[in-house]
């Protein structure tokens, strides 16, 4: 199944029915009097989140939802029916934006969580609410008002609390594989990972965290280079990130690329690059990448950056790395949220919503 973490939706709530005109015709009521009910409210249209979801696949294919609108009233008293919501079910971890603006409506992380997407018109009064003393035959009704029309974009944020980063090929669906239960795929070329995944590690005492991998990002991801720019955004519910390095890259100098994954964290969103880290040096258990990490580890040293040396094709080293990584979550607070998130840019791949032609924006005609 594809992971499908974006997609733009046109939602139309309904619209109140419209209230009744009517008056009494009893045999033996011949000033019986306004008896026209009211219009029954517009369906909403509302999001819950279901764990048993982990894509954004479904909206995908389709991209507009309208909800039914409220049944008009009728006479003798009688009311319209009231219209049925609209249930959309999304993943935990959707970000519900408005596609013109790009502002954040609603960040939906609990199961279970419930959100009005649009609200449904109110259904409008019959003649039977306006009799007074000295109006006792109203020939008029109020008509049921528009429900609320949105192009929204939803983003799925994954729910994880450490993320791994590093260039393709430095090891991080091995480490994920060896750490939880999950089996992403694992070769010996790089760009092996198309999609992020993600795996509960058990600790001691009971003790466990959600660790996932992203595509292997590489100079340039910010601006799109690569396939790790599509995905550096659900590094944002992580509160640790570990930085894996190639050891046994030998035609790369690792402090340079050390700090050229960090400049592309800070170039997609500063906010990325101020969540704390724990390096780790992978693949000594090859002799020459074990003499290139110690030299790295050197290096960084003098930045106080202390580097852990791990194999995670032999597990060497990775019991130390774990105590680290639970002791940097313990002292981390909150995910702090995307700068573009808080002053975003309008969403340029949502189609623009159709014109409404003039038959539909003339009002409706009360009915007498």
């Amino acid at each position: 199944m594809n992971f499908i973490d974006e997609a733009g939706v046109h939602v139309k709530a309904g619209d109140g029915g419209p209230g009744a005109v009517a008056f009494r015709r009893e045999k033996y009521a011949p000033r019986g009097g306004p008896s026209g009910g009211d219009g029954g409210n517009g369906g909403d249209i509302v999001l819950l989140t279901d764990e048993r979801l982990t894509t954004l696949l479904d909206f995908r294919f389709k991209r507009e939802y309208r909800a039914r609108n409220g049944e008009p009233g009728r006479g003798r008293d009688q009311n319209g029916h009231a219209a049925p919501e609209l249930l959309l079910k999304v993943p935990p971890g959707t970000v519900v934006k408005d596609a013109d603006s790009g502002e954040v409506l609603a960040d939906l992380r609990e199961n279970g969580r419930r959100w009005i997407l649009a609200k449904g018109g109110r259904g409008g009064l019959g003649n039977m609410n306006f009799a007074t003393s000295t109006l006792q035959a109203p020939r008029f009704a109020q008509p049921g008002t528009e429900g609320e029309e949105k192009r929204v974009k939803l983003e799925l944020r994954l729910l994880a609390d450490v993320g791994l980063v590093g260039f393709p090929n430095a090891g991080k669906s091995t480490l994920v594989s060896r750490l939880s239960r999950a089996r992403p795929k694992i070769a010996d070329y790089p760009f092996t990972t198309l999609q992020p995944h993600l795996g509960v590690v058990q600790y001691k005492d009971g003790r466990s965290f959600v660790l996932t991998d992203l595509p292997g990002l590489i100079e340039g991801a910010h601006a799109g280079a690569g396939l790790g720019h599509r995905f550096l955004k659900h590094m944002q519910r992580c509160r640790v990130i570990v930085h894996l390095v190639d050891a046994s890259a030998a035609d790369r100098d690792l402090v340079e690329g050390f700090d050229a994954i960090n400049r592309e964290l800070e170039l997609f969103d500063p906010a990325l690059r101020r969540k704390p880290q724990v390096v780790a040096a992978n693949k000594i258990d090859v002799p020459e990448a074990r003499e290139r990490a110690r030299e790295f580890a050197r290096k960084l040293k003098r930045r106080r950056i202390h580097v852990h040396l791990v194999s995670a094709a032999t597990g060497s080293g990775l019991d130390e790395l774990l105590d680290v990584v639970v002791r940097t979550l313990d002292s981390a607070g909150l995910p702090q949220p995307l700068e573009r998130d808080v002053g975003p840019v309008p969403s340029a791949d949502v189609e623009p919503l159709p014109k409404r032609s003039a038959r539909e924006r003339k009002p409706r005609a009360r009915r007498g």
